[in-house]
Parts: C-alpha cells; structure tokens; sequence
C-alpha cells in the first residue's frame, strides 16, 4: 500500500479539484450521492406501501410483519456482511450488490396480488440494506484522515436524511398525478410508482459502482466470525454496551407520529391532526439532514465522545418532554415542532457519531468491517426491543411508554460517560 499523507488516507480517491475540502473526496461524494439515490427510491416505496396493502385487502398486522421481519433480517445480515468483507479483503462489490438488491425489489411490489410477496420484495430489499451498512461505513470511514471522519460521515448522513425527505415527497406528487389511472383498478398508481423507484435504486448501485473506489487488503480467509467478534477492542465491546442500552430506549421515531396525532385530535380532529403530525415528522427530517454534517465536523474541533454524550442526553430531555405533553394533555403544535425538531438533533448527532466512533475504536481496518457489523446488530436488536416495549406500555399509557424510553437512554448516557 502507499503511504497516506496526512490528508490522504490509504484507499481514498484524491480530490477533484484544489478547490475542495480534503475531505470531500470522490469516494465521500459518491457515498453521499449513492445514499440520496438509494434513500428517495425505498422511501417512495415505503411512502405508499401502508396505502397498497390496504388496496390489496391485507390484514391490519400484515404491516407490522413485513416491517419487524424485514428489520430482523438486516440487523443480522449485517454481522455476517461486516465479517466476510474482512475475510476476503474487499467490500465495494458486495456493496455494490447490496445497493442493487435493494434498488430492484421494491419492483416486486408492482406484481403483487397478495400481501406475501410484499414481505418477500421487503425482506430482499433490507437483505440488501443490512449487506451494505457496515461495508459502506467501512469504506467511508478509510476514505478520510481520522480528523476529518466527523465531517465525512456527517455529509454522508445528510445525503442520506435529504434522500428520505424527497423520497416521499416525490410518491406524494405521483400519486396525484397517477390518480387518473386509478379509475378501473386501484392498485395501478401505486404499481406505477413501485416501478419508477428501479431508478434512483439502481442509479444508486451505478454512483457506488462508478465513483467508489477500493484499495483492496490481503485476505484472510482462516478469520472467524466469533474469533474476529472477541478480537475487537476492549473499549468498543464498552461501547457498544452503552449504545445497546440507549438503542433500547431508543424507539422507531414513527411512534412520534403516533404521538402527535393523538395530543392534537381532541381540538383539531383527526384529520387535521394526522396532516399536522406528517408535517411535524418532515420537519424533524429536515433538521436530522440539516444537523447531520455541523455535528460530524463539530465533532472533529471538540471530540466525539463528549458531543454523542450531549445527543443522549438530549433524547432523554425529548422523551420526557413527551411525558409531560401527555400529561398535560397538550394540544400546542408550537410544543410539538420543538419537540420534533430536537429529536432530529439527536438523531443527526447519534446517527454521525456512533459510526466515527467506531472507526476511531477499531483502527485495524482488517477487523473493521466486523465492528461496523456488530454496531449495525445492536443497533438493530435494540430498536426491535424498544419498538416492542413501548408499544406495549403505550397501551397502558403513552406516558409509560416514553418514561421508560427516557430510562433507558439515561442508563445508555451514564454507560457512555463511564467510557474512557
């Protein structure tokens, strides 16, 4: 391998121009292109796929089959992906697929007749999903010096975030521009549509393919999978406890919406309640796309454990704001936005700054693709916990629900502040 220069990391591509940030390399750029494409294609398809399901007459838990089998799937596959890709030396192709994989399946959803063969596009969608996580953090995370990786995945995740607001956006615009198709079966807008997202999906697996490059390791075929998982740092198994026990608290911000709707029907119906709650949700997006790269390059001048240590704690004062909405019995939109908007701050902070610290606890790049592995199953394995159980409590009280959420991620703050 080259030696890297201090700005030049091994396996990067140099920058396009003297103009640009060392940092913002061409692999950044693709990686950040490559997440825009994939994410408005797959969040068009999951825009409108409660309203498909409906049409086609499936039962009310058909989508929370399809959404908690489909998780499971990725949050395991991408252990097994993480470590492959260190045994063999290389992780752009498998990437690659993945993205591929993703951006072709939701097309299944446009022959469906029954709700089954939605869960199998989903499943071979999210396969995709939990092969390329860790290999593509890998990869971003050797594309940049160390000082500059807060910035990278920062930009990263904000391409990411703005791929989930257009995504919807654009189903939004087709699904009333396709009305007319609608006439003689009401199925067709929204095949039409599952359709259309093989174009940013696959455009996805193109950017990644054409503008990603890879400077392959010698492969270790003996490497284990339990043995590469006990070689990783003692103080990223510390690490990963912490960020276990917020992700248990940590639910799928969905619920939010829930949330919203429920405090506002009682003065503005349930209508005008669910259109304000969709609205308060877009608005969280956008302040989870706006922050995500300030945070990442704050994180570079002042430290990441410091800075993700704030974002926890910034998600307990969320949660417990909740709790006192409920409480209260608030019906106060202008509550609610400063509500949404913060959790798109701590989701910005947490999302940038879970995957730098991984990079910057595992510097063996031959044992990282495994880190990011385990990080993407704890992660995943803590959002089904903490989607279950304050599912649950909420049918006892939303303020349950949200007080225990607020418990966990304290415990998940003190784990992480007791990281040296």
């Amino acid at each position: 391998m080259t030696q890297a220069t201090e700005n030049q990391p091994e396996g990067a591509a140099p920058s396009q121009g003297s103009s640009a940030p060392s940092w913002l390399n061409r692999n950044v750029l693709g990686m950040g292109l490559t997440s825009l494409l994939s994410d408005a294609g797959h969040e068009m398809a999951t825009a409108v796929m409660a309203g498909f399901l409906a049409v086609l007459g499936a039962p009310v838990y058909a989508l929370g089959v399809i959404e908690g089998v489909s998780d499971a799937l990725s949050s395991f596959v991408k252990l097994g992906a993480g470590w492959w890709s260190d045994r063999i030396g290389h992780r752009k192709a498998i990437t690659t697929a993945g993205y591929a994989l993703t951006g072709g399946a939701f097309a299944l959803f446009a022959v469906a007749a029954a709700w089954p063969l939605v869960l199998v596009g989903r499943m071979v969608a999210w396969f995709g999903r939990g092969i390329r996580g860790p290999l593509r953090d890998a990869l971003l995370a050797e594309s940049v010096a160390p000082s500059d990786r807060g910035k990278a995945f920062g930009f990263h995740r904000a391409g990411d975030t703005l791929g989930a607001i257009v995504g919807p956006l654009l189903a939004a615009v087709l699904m009333f521009l396709l009305q007319p198709y609608a006439g003689e079966d009401a199925s067709a807008p929204f095949r039409i549509i599952f359709v259309l997202t093989l174009v940013p999906g696959l455009g996805a697996a193109a950017a990644f393919a054409l503008m990603v490059q890879e400077q392959r390791r010698p492969a270790n075929h003996g490497i284990k999978l339990w043995a590469s998982v006990r070689a990783l740092p003692r103080d990223f198994r510390r690490f990963l406890v912490g960020v276990g026990v917020f992700g248990a608290g940590d639910f799928s911000h969905t619920l939010l919406i829930l949330a919203a709707t429920q405090l506002l029907t009682p003065s503005h119906g349930a209508v005008t309640a669910a259109q304000i709650a969709a609205l308060l949700y877009a608005l969280r997006n956008v302040l989870y796309a706006a922050a995500s790269y300030p945070v990442g390059a704050l994180s570079d001048r002042l430290g990441r454990r410091g800075l993700l240590l704030a974002g926890y704690l910034l998600a307990v004062g969320v949660m417990v704001g909740f709790v006192f909405a409920f409480a209260a019995g608030t019906s106060s939109v202008l509550l609610l936005a400063v509500l949404f908007s913060l959790a798109g701050v701590f989701i910005a902070v947490e999302d940038s700054l879970e995957g730098v610290l991984t990079a910057d606890l595992v510097p063996d790049e031959s044992n990282r693709g495994t880190a990011y592995g385990v990080m993407g199953t704890v992660n995943g394995v803590g959002d089904f916990i903490s989607s279950a159980v304050v599912g649950a409590l909420w049918s006892l009280s939303p303020e349950a629900g949200f007080a225990y959420a607020a418990a966990a991620m304290l415990l998940g703050a003190v784990l992480l502040h007791r990281l040296r």
